[in-house]
């Protein structure tokens, strides 16, 4: 994290919450310019477009939070865990004043969605919340320039994700679902309580003269390093509920090129060329010591290393037998099961 000391009263601007999109910096992405262009959820809607209906009446059985973890995400958690005294500190740093300042900042700028405010934005994670079994949180949509998507998870507070109106103009609406499956995936590994602890923690020791800056120099490359891991499992949950690998990293690729003029011309496939040139470049020891220096202070993997971790994991057999678990959830399809038992017992 930058060595930025917590102003009074302004966490929201330092904190960088878990998002979707990838930082090169740890700097804060989130603006306030004039003029929410909501009209553009309702422009953007096409005849027998609106919504992949399928995800709304499927859900995968029994999911669970390791069953798409990734293996990185699942090991740098227990070292993260095991650092002595890191609960401790962290009680110390976010206390209720602090959770309230956070809370407030994030509602008090954005607009709340629901059946009747955005009603569409609400279908897409409803939907998401449905296939990867966990409660929605608020949703929250707030005006800035930079295409971005994150959540907060405060202890004792509904955990909320906000979306930024840049990135609905960016994406399609099943990339936009899949933007959504990302952030629930967070909630899902609980990776939002550990996210938030972590930025106060980082940041918040800064400002603690003497002892802070160095526990804030020995935790910082291992809080990026579980950032990043928790990003990959995100990506895998994203899939699940998209279930098109090209969706998520169609994503991927417009968050580190596309603009929306030019959005239908990206292509995919020369996205995941580009990925495999890039790791063909780092394989050499230069490359993989270029590469380290380049990835270590970053909180997101680099974008076309989470595409071909996505189009590699889409690939498994792992995926595979998630996909084997998905059940249909409509109210039809559950008329018709219960039609199904009824005549089996008779």
């Amino acid at each position: 994290m930058a060595a930025v000391p917590l102003p009074p009263l302004n966490f929201s601007e330092k904190l960088s919450p878990i998002s979707f999109c990838f930082n090169t910096t740890n700097k804060p992405i989130i603006g306030f310019p004039g003029g929410v262009k909501l009209k553009l959820l309702k422009s953007k809607r096409r005849s027998g477009t609106f919504v992949c209906r399928a995800a709304s009446s499927v859900a995968i059985r029994d999911l669970d939070a390791d069953d798409f973890r990734h293996p990185l995400d699942r090991q740098n958690t227990l070292i993260l865990r095991a650092i002595p005294g890191l609960n401790e500190i962290g009680k110390a740093l976010l206390g209720t004043v602090a959770e309230q300042v956070m809370l407030l900042e994030n509602i008090g700028t954005s607009v709340l969605v629901s059946k009747n405010q955005l009603p569409e934005l609400h279908e897409l994670m409803m939907e998401a919340a449905s296939i990867l079994n966990i409660e929605a949180p608020d949703l929250y949509l707030r005006q800035s320039p930079v295409p971005n998507a994150y959540t907060l998870a405060i202890s004792g507070k509904k955990p909320f994700v906000v979306v930024h109106t840049s990135l609905v103009e960016l994406l399609s609406r099943k990339e936009l679902q899949a933007v959504l499956a990302h952030e629930l995936g967070h909630l899902k590994c609980d990776h939002g309580v550990w996210l938030t602890f972590a930025n106060i923690l980082t940041l918040g020791a800064y400002s603690v003269p003497g002892l802070g800056s160095l526990i804030a120099q020995r935790l910082e490359e291992q809080l990026f390093r579980w950032l990043r891991a928790a990003e990959l499992t995100c990506d895998r949950a994203a899939l699940l509920v998209a279930r098109d690998p090209k969706v998520v990293i169609s994503v991927l690729m417009k968050l580190a090129g596309g603009c929306p003029s030019m959005a239908d011309q990206l292509n995919v496939d020369a996205f995941l060329e580009q990925a495999r040139s890039y790791e063909k470049a780092a394989s050499s020891p230069v490359g993989w010591y270029i590469r380290n220096a380049q990835t270590r202070q970053l909180s997101h993997p680099l974008p076309v290393l989470r595409a071909r971790e996505i189009d590699e994991w889409s690939r498994s057999s792992e995926y595979r037998s998630l996909l084997k678990r998905v059940k249909w959830v409509n109210s039809v399809q559950n008329m018709l099961e219960e039609r199904l038992k009824s005549m089996e017992l008779h």
